[in-house]
């Protein structure tokens, strides 16, 4: 006889959860690793540079961080793409906040700008 089909427990539908994101490539290399008895994750990576969460902040990390396709990390990868962005935006924030204080230095002090001065004028000749 036709029994209509026993439901499942929810998020074990055959279009839900985790194994809808994975690629047949994916499954096997996760299968492969577990039947070798090594961990899940793919750590060979570290071997072929320095990973965001240790690069010093600057032009470098501005770059990677650009050219990054956000959509392809995992959670833990996204984890530290966040965390380098924060360390470059404080970098960045500090050497601001250097300029400003160069910029709104008292008048005759190394770099402060004349009192009255717009930006870029010529100093007065007395």
């Amino acid at each position: 006889m036709n029994h209509p089909p026993e439901p499942q427990p929810a998020g074990f539908g055959p279009s839900s959860g985790v194994l809808k994101a994975m690629s047949p490539g994916v499954v096997d290399f996760l299968f492969r690793r577990l039947v070798a008895g090594e961990a899940a994750e793919d750590l060979s990576w570290h071997n072929e540079g320095t990973a965001l969460s240790a690069q010093q902040p600057g032009a470098e990390l501005a770059r990677r961080l650009a050219e990054t396709d956000v959509e392809a990390l995992t959670p833990i990868e996204l984890f530290h793409y966040v965390r380098a962005a924060q360390r470059l935006a404080a970098w960045a924030g500090s050497l601001r906040e250097q300029a400003v204080g160069r910029y709104c230095a008292a008048p005759g002090t190394a770099g402060g700008a004349a009192a009255g001065a717009a930006p870029g004028a010529a100093p007065e000749r007395g």
